[in-house]
């Protein structure tokens, strides 16, 4: 079987069953079974419980001759009882016991006793003499049947029909003959019964020779259903929830078969079900009559068939029912006596057994106990799922060391001794045995150190699937950290604390432990409570719990800061009490050299003295060798291994060689023994030859497949054995292929060596069975393919597999690499058979990932079928693809799908289909695997850009995702839907996530807010191999291409879309040029190097570089010895200019023709006119210079009257003016109407107060507008004026570094001194609306026509798209938060106030605003008609009343001195309420007053049928007349101490008001007859708040507080309070009119690691408690209101509105994405806002036209 931990890490999640039965007497049961049931079966437990089915029928197959043999079948019957996660077999037992077989071995004492009995008996033994032979290579030695009359593999055809008779007469007199012999040594007491009886009960079912019966269909009988009679139904007293299963059968195989299986294992209770089926009369009456007289005439001893049958179904198995209290279904079925047992009759019973074995194993499998929990907690994060794998993997690892080794002593010593502090190396070459020795190691050294406690932690680097450095140290340190805070005794030695700054990690409690101030700092979270370390968060562990601490990763966390995180622990965390040992095997193994080098940099060196570091090491790996030995040059003092190990510099080696001959000799004898055979004498000479020849371990275990083969008379020499590894697997695959056939062996073999990470048992057995080439000869025979024969197969093969968990599933893998190298030879040697190979295991995975359903992945026409691997689709490819299975994802599937995707080549299923599914991303996202998935999306070439925002929308919510990865859906549509319109592929993907919320029935989106960022294309490239270095200098390209210098003297490209950086390598003289700066001008770009070249590449063409020759007649050294001041290119003439000089180089790049430019003084800047003929220079001292670049020649100069520097020159040919900005930002302006005259000064601004130097500035000719960006303030230039637009400073105590204008010149970005974001302000508002996030601290902003870059200190870029970044920056949105919002009555419009100067009226199918109602002043208070016909305001005391349709505004009140305004619900009249004045009662059309209210009440309320003005004043709740305004109401109750703290109208019942008092009472005051009702009392711990009291229409629900984090709703119905646990403290709650649902907006840290708490959302249905939809909410909210069509509008802080749907009825969202299609970069020019309608914007009375006095 395969090698598994001893521990059983790896859990089966297989029901796999035996189904034991007679050949020849259940051929109806199984066929209906295995169409019927059994499939079933199969879906029922893959989608109820997540688990495989598998049925092994041993006598599938037609063909007597591929049944498997007594030896097999018992394999088989283990390895379902050892691997089956519940009932194991199912056996049926019929009326016939069946033949006994000639069993295959006897004793050779055993077997002379037979041969002297029968001759005694005057018989002759010479035909068992024949078919039996003596076999000394069997242990003990017996007598074998021999070949030719055991099973073969010839068809079944070439037997004729008189052979078959023939052969079964044969079999039949031999028979007869041996338990003859059998008979008589029991009589004579030479036998003892129980022996004989294995002999009368041989389930041999590969005999002497095989009956004709076993070659046709069997005579079979039936019967009616009234004589179906259900006799017992043996319980016992079981419980229905017994797992147990067992069939019924009848025959000699079935006794032998039941007998194994059931016998003396307690392991089998409950796991199997029997059914008999006893049949009356099953023979004909003549035909019983012939057979008694027959049974009447032997005089044989041996027990008869009908014996054996009784004392199996009468003794055996009843015995088991009393015993064990197991299940016992017997069924006596009377037939009549004249037909036996018809074929109808069988057919009913067989109809019946199927309906009860469906039902019961149901039963069963529903039944099973998985460790559910466990798995779960295994699977929290990607890196605790994988450090139980590793731990599963190093046990089954440490199992294969048979073969003791003597530098398993070096280990220990090296262990032991703690006096190094370098590394040990164990060397040696391929098969020798490195990992499984240190697997073995790391089982062993706890008990090497009994005095203290270790911790040892295993990495296998040539088991990982997925390599790299960051995610090797990831684990590592997760490890590490886990394994020394889930020891009690490891919470002794250190602590992981609060972090009190950046430069602490952590708190160590061992004074003994010395934090090491030199470690390298992280930027990540070091304020928090709890200890961040570099991006790995970690719990603050408790000295009462041992409970590991929960780790999580970072996806953006950078390599440098996990090395210093690594480093860090190392030095920390291990002790002399509590030694860290690290094992690392398989670094040669690594396919990337630089990722193993880099493995090895990230190493400390010298080694911590509590660490002990072990690798493994090829000997042929001489450059991993060379770069250990100068990483650890640090010699120890004292040598910690036995003198015979070799010591090299910088580590200490342990040369691992053969193993010892004699050992192996024992181990092969040990492997022989256990399969009951050895070799002879004369054969030992050939094995001592063998193994002296090639001592390993491995060529042990295939020399014993060899040798088990062998016989006493073979032949067998010095040649019958394979010479090395590879000649004896491929010797055994040979063998595989005569035994099972060459298809078979061939595409098993195959799927296991091309599989990324193994295959599990089932998969692979339906991967054989769906195979074309495996199926063919199955096909021609009309049957598909037995799993028998699989089964078969697989114990051949698992001697050389191991079982290990690899992603939640127990797969199967080859346990050396040398299997797939030399199955890759042998039948993978094509390209084209490897990826229809990959194609095949793709094309299986994508009809049954995760969710195992029938459907396929891929859903496409018949035409798109034949053309999806040859052409590019314009959309992504649609996905049906459901991600779950019973609540769980399959996690392997997830991981092979896109692997043999790439590997077949089927790029665009990859990348266009599956890269671009929602369902994937969900369930990558589920299963911690959110920076995989980051990392595919990165890399591909189609939909690249839309596959890079999803993947930056990703890492901007990755904190979030990683803790509750369930808000994907809501993450991705709210972050992605603002930008359909710019990557219409998005639609397709966004509408996969609504499809999500309708199947999860969640909270819909129908109106999406203004983004509050914009997720990056690309992030975290890195220019820079250390972070030493820094940014010397960058510019980019017209066309987008970026180049930055680093101050080490290198330069590096980033090219999009590829987003790869590569660095620019040139050498002259036999060494590299080092770069001193960069510039650009057009679509070239200037280099200058540190030893004075200049070399210009044109970015369009190829990768050449052109030197510039500089020609200076004066001082050509001065010239090369400064620093390029800048270039400009015009129709391929470069004009290049040097700081603090005065001549301007001109280059053509077609004749490498260069002149110059002599100027005056020294050149600041320069432009040319557009066709490239004439030059303007500006100079230091404020002048501009004119040069015709045909002559070089002078053409004229200008001065400006400040006589600054000039900085820029912008050249307008249209206007015919030139424009100059000097070095604090003042404008001069000149005409250049005749070129050959001077300059004429037209216009010049100057900036007035402090002058300050410019920082940059940055000019769009499309939208006529320059920014010049200073420190202090940032101006807009009209540049078709050239007035000042607008100015901006700074925030306070902040000043600006750099500012750029967006793509259509509405916004700006800007950096702010120390800040980490980049700041987007709208240009028209002056008012930051978007914040971008770069992967560091940015440096310097670029800008090319498509993208936005943010360039850090270290070269790292981060990209945003920049219509993006238009399209978020123009979204729409309030001034501020928004603090109001009104719903009309069909929910079709709805208003929005946020305390500025204007209200927005909304329109919600739209998602935009309709209109504007612009006041004089700050709006306090909005109130919104019933009818949606009036809208009323109050602004500064003053009233405005507001047509809505029209957007009128008919009144304007002034001098109401009102606090508050009301509208009547019968809509024609208002309420103003004001608290040191009169509150009036006035009409809404023309404002006249109806009556005044002199008290002034609090939170007041109008009556339902607009009669009263109810409130509070000094404490009582008063309620004045509407149309008198007298006070003529007051509520009272019989205990004048009651105060009221709450109250509420009731829509329903107008007369009647809710009144909470202060002790919990609820009272009803019937304000019309001035009755109180008191009803009852609130416990005393549930208090009532007036600003959260709320009542629905009809009284059935009250909202009372929201305190305690707790939302408390009263059922005023049934007097019950329900509480609504919220995550934290809660922010706000409401609840709709009708009463159906509440919701609430709460605080929630998904993690200690939170700095800022998130808004989450969530909505209940009051009517059942359940909870609707929960939200985490990207931005802060301010407003939270529901409306009666269960839409929930939340307002944020940032000015935008969302609308939730919680109906679950989805809105018609096509035309808001059609919209947004049709947006596009060139078609729109002004912000919405701007290009709204003046109709829209509707603007307040300019004076009052009703004042009050």
């Amino acid at each position: 079987m395969a090698w598994s931990p001893p521990d059983s890490t790896c859990q089966s999640s297989c029901v796999k069953i035996y189904l034991c039965s007679n050949p020849e007497d259940s051929v109806v049961e199984r066929k209906l079974l295995r169409e019927r049931i059994f499939p079933k079966l199969r879906d029922y437990c893959r989608h109820t419980r997540g688990l495989d089915f598998r049925v092994i029928d041993p006598f599938e197959s037609s063909d007597p001759h591929r049944w498997p043999d007594e030896c097999s079948r018992r394999q088989m019957i283990k390895e379902c009882r050892e691997s089956s996660a519940g009932p194991f077999l199912l056996a049926l037992i019929g009326h016939q016991y069946g033949t006994a077989r000639l069993p295959v071995q006897v004793e050779v004492s055993e077997f002379q006793l037979l041969l002297r009995q029968s001759q005694e008996a005057g018989v002759s033994s010479k035909e068992l003499e024949r078919v039996y032979r003596r076999e000394e290579n069997t242990v003990p030695p017996s007598y074998c049947l021999r070949p030719p009359h055991r099973s073969t593999e010839s068809p079944q055809s070439l037997i004729s029909k008189d052979q078959e008779i023939e052969m079964r007469a044969e079999e039949e007199n031999l028979m007869k003959l041996f338990q003859n012999c059998v008979s008589r040594c029991v009589h004579r007491g030479l036998m003892s019964q129980n022996k004989a009886q294995r002999y009368y009960r041989s389930g041999n079912t590969a005999g002497y020779t095989l009956a004709p019966f076993f070659f046709g269909a069997p005579t079979v009988v039936g019967m009616h259903r009234g004589d179906l009679v259900i006799c017992s139904r043996a319980e016992a007293n079981v419980s229905s929830g017994a797992n147990s299963l067992t069939l019924s059968l009848s025959s000699a195989v079935v006794d032998a078969d039941l007998r194994f299986a059931l016998d003396n294992y307690d392991d089998v209770i409950g796991r199997y079900l029997v059914y008999i089926n006893k049949v009356i009369n099953a023979k004909r009456q003549k035909e019983e009559k012939q057979t008694k007289q027959q049974s009447e005439a032997d005089t044989r001893a041996a027990p008869t068939d009908e014996q054996l049958h009784s004392q199996l179904c009468d003794n055996f198995l009843p015995g088991l029912v009393t015993s064990c209290h197991h299940l016992l279904y017997t069924t006596t079925t009377l037939c009549d006596p004249c037909r036996g047992y018809s074929t109808a009759r069988r057919h009913v019973y067989a109809e019946s057994l199927c309906q009860q074995v469906n039902a019961d194993l149901m039963g069963l499998i529903d039944n099973i106990k998985t460790s559910e929990t466990k798995n779960q907690q295994q699977l929290v994060d990607v890196l605790s799922r994988e450090q139980a794998e590793r731990d599963g993997l190093c046990a089954t690892l440490s199992q294969l060391y048979d073969v003791t080794r003597q530098e398993e002593e070096e280990v220990r010593t090296y262990v032991t001794r703690g006096d190094k502090q370098r590394p040990l190396v164990i060397l040696g070459g391929p098969c020798t045995g490195k990992t499984v020795l240190l697997a073995h190691c790391a089982q062993q050294i706890k008990s090497w150190l009994p005095d203290c406690h270790p911790v040892v932690i295993t990495y296998f680097c040539n088991y990982e699937t997925v390599l790299s450095p960051s995610h090797l140290l990831s684990s590592l340190c997760f490890q590490i950290v886990n394994k020394y805070n889930s020891d009690s005794s490891a919470l002794k030695v250190c602590s992981l604390d609060q972090a009190t700054g950046p430069d602490h990690f952590l708190k160590v409690t061992d004074p003994g432990v010395n934090v090491d101030p030199d470690w390298p700092t992280s930027k990540l979270d070091t304020q928090h409570q709890q200890a961040n370390i570099d991006g790995v968060s970690v719990k603050p562990s408790n000295s009462s719990s041992t409970q590991c601490p929960q780790c999580v990763l970072k996806p953006d966390v950078s390599l440098t800061e996990l090395r210093a995180h690594f480093r860090c622990l190392l030095s920390n965390l291990p002790s002399s009490k509590q030694p860290l040992v690290l094992i690392l095997t398989g670094l040669d193994q690594i396919q990337t050299d630089s990722h193993c080098l880099s493995i090895l940099e990230s190493l400390p060196s010298p080694l911590p003295p509590a660490v002990k570091l072990i690798l493994t090491v090829s000997t042929s790996s001489t450059q991993i060798l060379r770069a250990i030995r100068v990483h650890y040059t640090h010699p120890c003092r004292r040598p910690c291994v036995s003198e015979s190990t070799k010591q090299a510099a910088g580590y200490v080696s342990v040369q691992l060689g053969l193993a010892d001959r004699k050992e192996c000799g024992k181990l092969l004898v040990a492997l022989l023994g256990s399969s009951g055979r050895r070799v002879t004498s004369g054969q030992q000479s050939v094995v001592n030859h063998a193994l002296t020849s090639c001592g390993r371990t491995l060529y042990v275990r295939l020399l014993h497949v060899h040798a088990s083969l062998w016989r006493s008379d073979s032949d067998v020499t010095e040649s019958s054995l394979p010479v090395g590894i590879h000649a004896s697997i491929a010797a055994f695959l040979d063998h595989l292929e005569k035994k099972h056939g060459s298809s078979l062996v061939a595409h098993a073999v195959s799927y296991l060596t091309l599989s990324r990470c193994g295959l599990p048992e089932v998969d692979l057995a339906d991967l054989l069975s769906t195979g074309d080439g495996v199926l063919s000869e199955y096909v021609q025979q009309g049957v598909g393919l037995p799993q028998v024969e699989v089964e078969r197969l697989l114990l051949d093969l698992r001697r050389f597999l191991i079982t290990r968990s690899f992603a939640g599933s127990v797969v199967l893998m080859w346990m050396s690499r040398h299997f797939k190298l030399v199955v890759a030879k042998k039948y993978l040697a094509s390209e084209v058979t490897r990826r229809e190979i990959h194609s095949k295991m793709a094309d299986f995975l994508s009809h049954r990932v995760a969710g195992e359903t029938s459907e396929p992945l891929l859903v496409r026409t018949g035409s798109e079928l034949g053309e999806s691997r040859r052409r590019l689709s314009g959309y992504p490819g649609v996905i049906t693809w459901s991600f779950k299975c019973n609540g769980r994802t399959n996690l392997r599937k997830v991981i092979e799908l896109p692997y043999h995707l790439q590997q077949s080549h089927r790029w665009e299923e990859l990348e266009c289909s599956l890269l671009m599914s929602p369902e994937f991303h969900q369930a990558m996202v589920g299963v911690g695997l959110l920076q995989v998935l980051v990392t595919m999306l990165q890399e591909g070439r189609w939909f690249l850009r839309e596959r890079q925002l999803i993947a930056g929308a990703l890492m901007c919510s990755a904190h979030l995702l990683q803790h509750v990865p369930q808000q994907l859906p809501a993450v991705m549509e709210t972050n992605l839907f603002p930008y359909v319109g710019i990557c219409p592929a998005l639609k397709v993907y966004v509408k996969g996530f609504r499809r999500e919320w309708r199947a999860g029935k969640r909270l819909e989106v129908v109106l999406f807010p203004a983004p509050a960022s914009v997720p990056p294309i690309q992030s975290s490239l890195s220019a820079s191999k250390h972070t030493t270095f820094s940014v010397a200098g960058t510019s980019v390209t017209q066309n987008g291409i970026i180049a930055v210098i680093m101050d080490d003297g290198s330069a590096w490209v980033w090219r999009d879309p590829a987003g790869v950086m590569a660095e620019v390598t040139l050498s002259c003289d036999r060494e590299d040029l080092k770069f001193l700066e960069v510039k650009s001008s057009g679509h070239y770009l200037l280099f200058s190097t540190q030893c004075n070249r200049f070399l210009i590449w044109d970015v369009t063409g190829p990768e050449k570089f052109t030197q510039v020759e500089v020609r200076e007649k004066q001082n050509p050294s001065l010239i090369t010895a400064n620093k390029i001041g800048g270039f400009v290119e015009c129709q391929k003439t470069i004009f290049m200019w040097w700081k603090n000089e005065s001549y301007v180089s001109v280059y053509n790049v077609d004749t490498e023709a260069s002149s110059g430019l002599h100027c005056q003084s020294s050149v600041t800047c320069l432009s040319c006119s557009s066709g490239g003929r004439y030059v303007y220079c500006g100079h230091e001292n404020g002048t501009v210079s004119v040069f015709d670049s045909h002559s070089c020649s002078l053409l004229g100069s200008s001065s400006s009257s400040t006589h600054n520097v000039v900085t820029l020159i912008i050249v307008s040919v249209d206007r015919r003016e030139v424009a100059c900005v000097d070095m604090i930002g003042n404008v001069a302006l000149w005409d250049m109407t005749t070129q050959t005259e001077p300059l004429r000064l037209v216009k010049e601004v100057l900036i007035q107060g402090e002058p300050k130097n410019i920082l940059n500035h940055d000019y769009s000719e499309e939208v006529s507008t320059l920014l010049v960006c200073q420190s202090h303030q940032i101006t807009l230039w009209n540049t078709c004026k050239w007035e000042i637009w607008d100015q901006f400073l700074p925030p306070q105590g902040k000043s600006f570094t750099q500012a750029v204008l967006s793509q259509r010149g509405h916004l700006f970005l800007a950096l702010l001194e120390n800040c980490v974001l980049v700041l987007v302000w709208s240009i028209s508002t002056g008012e930051c609306v978007l914040s971008l996030n770069a992967s560091e601290k940015p440096c310097t902003l670029l800008k090319t026509d498509t993208d936005l870059i943010s360039v850090a200190c270290d070269g790292s870029l981060t990209v945003w798209d920049a219509r993006m970044v238009d399209a978020a920056g123009t979204a729409l949105r309030t001034s501020y938060g928004v603090q109001v919002v009104l719903v009309g009555q069909k929910g079709e419009q709805f208003y929005t106030s946020d305390g500025s100067k204007e209200v927005w009226k909304w329109s919600l199918e739209a998602g935009v605003p309709q209109a504007f109602f612009v006041h004089d002043r700050p709006v306090e208070k909005v109130r919104l008609s019933s009818d949606n016909v009036y809208l009323v305001t109050l602004s500064a005391e003053d009233i405005y009343v507001w047509q809505t349709e029209t957007g009128q505004n008919s009144l304007r009140i002034s001098d109401s001195r009102a606090t508050d305004v009301l509208i009547a619900p019968n809509n024609n009249l208002g309420v103003s309420v004001s608290m040191q004045g009169l509150s009036r009662v006035w009409r809404l059309t023309h404002g006249s007053i109806v009556c005044t209210i002199h008290l002034y009440l609090s939170s007041a309320k109008v009556s339902p049928e607009s009669t009263f003005l109810i409130g509070f004043h000094n404490g009582d709740l008063l309620a004045a007349n509407l149309w008198c305004g007298a006070v003529n109401k007051r509520f009272s109750c019989v205990d004048t101490s009651e105060r009221v703290v709450a109250f509420h109208t009731i829509s329903e019942q107008p007369d009647y008001v809710v009144v909470m008092a202060a002790s919990g009472t609820v009272f009803t005051w019937n304000i019309s007859e001035e009755t109180v009702y008191k009803h009852f009392r609130l416990p005393f711990m549930i208090h009532c708040q007036l600003s959260d009291f709320q009542v629905s229409s009809d009284a059935s629900y009250a909202l009372l507080s929201t305190d305690n984090n707790t939302v408390k709703v009263l059922d005023l119905c049934q007097l019950r309070v329900y509480s609504f646990k919220a995550p934290g403290p809660v922010v706000t709650a409401a609840m709709d009119k009708c009463g159906r649902l509440a919701a609430y907006i709460s605080l929630e840290n998904i993690c200690l690691s939170d700095q800022q708490a998130w808004h989450v959302l969530t909505v209940v249905r009051l009517s059942d408690g359940q909870r609707v939809g929960s939200v985490h909410l990207a931005k802060t909210s301010s407003s939270l209101i529901v409306c009666q069509q269960q839409c929930v509008y939340v307002g944020f802080q940032d000015g935008s509105v969302c609308v939730f749907s919680a109906s679950g009825k989805m809105m018609d969202r096509e035309k808001t994405l059609r919209e947004n299609e049709n947006v596009s970069g060139d078609e729109v020019k002004q912000c919405p806002c701007d290009s709204l309608p003046l109709s829209f914007v509707h603007v307040s009375l300019h004076r009052p036209n009703i004042i009050w006095t």
